[in-house]
């Protein structure tokens, strides 16, 4: 009988689990550090100007603010919290904040309906629509302090085109420059004149992107041109009607070239009627008080204000754009109807009966009933 005995493979002969790893080269290396790295140089940029332009002077703002600091005689000793509370006790600022908002609400509101509805009608199949897209976007590219001395002169209380308008239909002319409502509503028309084309055409673009099967089914389903556009198109763009609020809002209580044209003095009115608030801070900074400490207390109030209004906005309009929305669209009832899945079919196959793949003990195989047959 013979044994057979194993061979032993040689020393020089490895298996293919006990190869020796290899050694990277440098061209492999750099190409991994370069897979791994890229990403972070490319948004570097946008980090570095960022805290250049934007983090820097917010934090420098907040260390101004807390000492007495003067356009003169530099900076002063420190007082901590008294410009703030010097500021808060001033009934100018106060003035300044409510024309702000009045400003801000006759503005925003009115811009963000009529740039959706322009933008709707810029979306139909219009001949040259390029040319009506262009036209839209004019007024945002004329200087502002052109558009304000442009409608400071139409706006005028004696001799300005609205009034003689006015006057043809047989109303009295309004005092544009002396009552407190009107004159925001002259520089809420100033916003809306720049800003309603820019936003349209932000709203165009998100009204491209909507599938164009989610309106053929609508027009199947008999759905008119308003329905689709309640029904199709506003929830299809929930994001950016968001974003747009958003923007609108920080650009809305930061306006300043509209009503400090408005004027010849540039200083809100002979009874600070429409002075804002970072009119208000220029006025505390550069003008008669020139407090650099006040003033850097006014621009961090103004950025907390701006912080929670536009919290407040972005959860407002969060609820409404997720109001019309089904039930069970949010991602703790997905979890659920996806753990409720898992159940119930983890339930149906334990309870489901046992199958036979093969044929059944008793029953005849297919051979032998066409053995029958034949």
């Amino acid at each position: 009988m013979a044994v057979l005995t194993p061979t032993q493979p040689s020393p020089g002969l490895r298996g293919p689990n006990e190869r020796a790893p290899r050694r990277l080269g440098f061209s492999q290396r750099m190409s991994r550090w370069d897979v791994k790295v890229s990403p972070y140089l490319y948004i570097s940029p946008f980090f570095v100007i960022f805290a250049i332009t934007g983090l820097f002077p917010l934090v420098y703002t907040a260390v101004v603010s807390v000492y007495d600091w003067n356009l003169l005689g530099g900076q002063g000793d420190f007082v901590g919290l008294q410009n703030y509370s010097d500021v808060l006790a001033q009934p100018t600022f106060w003035k300044s904040l409510r024309n702000t908002l009045s400003i801000f609400i006759l503005s925003s509101v009115p811009q963000v309906i009529a740039a959706i509805g322009i933008a709707a009608l810029l979306d139909q199949n219009l001949r040259t629509a390029t040319f009506w897209r262009m036209g839209v976007l004019l007024p945002y590219v004329v200087a502002p302090v052109a558009v304000s001395m442009i409608f400071g002169r139409l706006f005028a209380d004696q001799y300005g085109l609205i009034n003689e308008l006015l006057g043809v239909i047989g109303v009295d002319p309004v005092r544009w420059h002396a009552d407190t409502f009107a004159s925001h509503v002259a520089i809420s028309s100033m916003v809306n004149f720049r800003w309603t084309g820019y936003n349209a055409l932000i709203f165009l673009a998100a009204m491209q992107a909507v599938p164009r099967e989610l309106y053929e089914a609508a027009i199947i389903d008999g759905a008119g041109r308003v329905r689709q556009f309640f029904s199709v198109t506003v929830p299809q763009i929930r994001a950016t009607i968001i974003f747009v609020v958003i923007t609108s809002t920080i650009g809305g209580l930061q306006i300043f070239d509209e009503p400090r044209m408005y004027d010849a003095q540039g200083l809100g009115g002979a009874d600070r009627q429409w002075m804002t608030t970072v009119l208000y801070l220029y006025d505390v900074a550069w003008g008669n008080q020139k407090n650099f400490g006040r003033a850097a207390a006014i621009a961090w109030l103004l950025f907390l204000l701006i912080l929670l209004i536009g919290m407040v906005n972005f959860l407002v309009t969060r609820r409404i754009s997720t109001s019309g929305a089904p039930t069970g669209d949010s991602r703790r009832d997905r979890r659920r109807r996806a753990a409720r899945a898992r159940a119930e079919l983890a339930s149906s196959q334990s309870s489901a009966p046992a199958r036979h793949v093969g044929p059944s003990a008793g029953g005849p195989t297919p051979s032998t009933t066409d053995r029958r047959k034949r």
